[in-house]
């Protein structure tokens, strides 16, 4: 073989390489991010309801992939998926097979996934004052005191997680 062939040659093989690198390295690193994503979360709120695209902003800067769905009444799912109306608070969400009622902070989340107890879900009745989601602008890192309760099947709910009042 000639020195000008195999140099062409060498040339040719080393462009479709540089080629094929930029056609793969996009959709290699866009597979590592999907691989990345944290759990996905099934959201079904008001669409006219604030609080609830805040608490979905919250598990996305956590993590989780979210999807939201607007619905016009929110008990309907939550009956649906096993948590008592009187649990009830502005938004019912679906994460690994549990149910979310409210106002539930990602890390509780997070621990509910991680350790995957026998229960329905975790709720956080009514809508708490600076909880995720209902953060005032005006006063951050104030907080009402609230619960995250546990939600079982057959047993009474059960504190899950206390947060302090705060006054920011």
């Amino acid at each position: 073989m000639h020195k000008r062939t195999f140099l062409r040659g060498a040339g040719a093989m080393l462009l479709t390489l540089s080629a094929a690198d930029v056609l793969i390295r996009p959709a290699l690193a866009q597979n590592k991010a999907a691989i990345k994503k944290g759990p996905r979360v099934e959201v079904f709120k008001d669409a006219n309801c604030g609080c609830c695209s805040g608490w979905v902003a919250h598990l996305q800067a956590s993590g989780f992939e979210v999807s939201s769905s607007n619905v016009d009444d929110t008990g309907v799912y939550r009956r649906r998926f096993g948590i008592a109306d009187a649990l009830g608070s502005c938004h019912t969400a679906r994460v690994g097979g549990y149910t979310l009622e409210g106002h539930v902070p990602a890390a509780d989340i997070q621990r509910l996934l991680r350790e995957k107890p026998q229960a329905v879900g975790l709720a956080v009745p009514g809508m708490p004052f600076g909880s995720p989601g209902m953060e005032d602008a005006q006063r951050p890192g104030a907080r009402a005191a609230f619960e995250v309760l546990l939600v079982r099947r057959d047993a009474p709910p059960q504190v899950y997680q206390r947060y302090a009042a705060m006054k920011g």
